[in-house]
């Protein structure tokens, strides 16, 4: 075992663009871990752009990370000690360690999972939060039903791509929205969309209208800004839009004017925002049947994984400038 525990702190609270300085690397000695605590190596942690807000010392859903403390992320790893009964050395759990190698923990919020037929970096990406976060999204609040449009925004990153799949197991036609052609065409070639629009062409009404001849019917958003604006005007009456993230606006000082926000009355569109921590009933069913597509290949991942825990923040602020394809990780071993 190290003798050492390598964290990565919020040095300041950034003002628009996430910089490297917001971040401290710090060097500190292996947590104690007294009785009804195990002690967990992590080998990945998801980098998601929820942790942008949580940067933020705005209120929101969840509390802000004070100055000097440890980034909040997910991790997934192994149980290298345990004072806790219910965890031996050597089980793999996922839980919420942040932006760490070691993090003790009492148990609480973590999740023993299988690493013999799942690769764990999965419990992060499709059978973890992001897998959970498209099912209940689309399915819970989007209800599509056979033979609607639903269209996605991100399509290619870690929750868009399992919405755009989940459509297509439920008989939709699915219209992904990504940045640039590789992206796009990994949507369509791989994961089997229908179709999916190059935002970056600057055609975005004309190829919404070619790939949503008939309008849309769910629209679930993960960008905001212009694209959602666009959007609107191709919605179906009684429409539904699961409203999941706006991650071209996190960075905004200037947050975007929406400018066709009245279709919502026009066309009686119901929007719900949502926070899938809200939905953990729906998580136990949500995993099994991901699960089973994921062993079917009906469903299908990508990850993009930065090397090294000191290369976390520099991924992070790819991920936010949508530099990642797929789900973005940082290994940590």
């Amino acid at each position: 075992m190290a003798e050492k525990n390598i964290q990565v702190r919020l040095a300041q609270r950034p003002e628009g663009q996430v910089r490297t300085s917001d971040f401290d690397i710090v060097e500190t000695p292996l947590p104690d871990i007294a009785d009804g605590q195990l002690l967990v190596r992590n080998h990945y942690l998801s980098l998601d752009p929820y942790m942008r807000g949580r940067m933020s010392a705005a209120k929101s859903y969840a509390q802000s990370v004070n100055i000097g403390e440890v980034m909040v992320g997910g991790t997934v790893g192994q149980v290298v000690a345990s004072r806790h009964s219910g965890y031996q050395v050597g089980d793999h759990v996922a839980g919420y360690l942040g932006w760490q190698l070691y993090g003790a923990s009492d148990g609480t919020a973590l999740m023993r999972v299988d690493a013999q037929n799942i690769p764990l970096s999965a419990y992060l990406g499709v059978m973890g939060m992001p897998g959970a976060t498209a099912y209940v999204g689309l399915l819970d609040i989007g209800q599509p039903k056979s033979g609607e449009t639903v269209v996605v925004s991100a399509a290619s990153g870690a929750v868009g791509s399992v919405v755009g799949q989940i459509a297509k197991i439920k008989g939709c036609r699915a219209v992904g929205i990504a940045g640039g052609p590789e992206k796009c065409a990994y949507v369509v070639e791989e994961l089997g969309f229908d179709a999916c629009i190059d935002y970056k062409q600057g055609r975005l009404s004309e190829d919404l209208a070619q790939a949503a001849p008939k309008g849309i019917d769910v629209y679930f958003e993960n960008v905001g800004g212009p694209i959602f604006d666009k959007v609107l005007l191709r919605m179906n009456p009684f429409g539904r839009i699961p409203l999941c993230g706006l991650i071209s606006q996190y960075n905004a000082i200037d947050p975007y004017g929406m400018k066709n926000i009245g279709t919502l009355v026009i066309n009686r569109i119901k929007v719900q925002g949502f926070i899938v921590s809200d939905h953990l009933a729906r998580w136990p069913e949500a995993l099994k049947d991901i699960g089973q597509w994921l062993g079917e290949g009906r469903i299908k991942y990508r990850e993009s994984i930065a090397q090294g825990i000191e290369n976390a923040p520099l991924a992070f602020i790819g991920l936010l400038a949508g530099k990642n394809f797929g789900k973005q990780l940082v290994k940590l071993i």
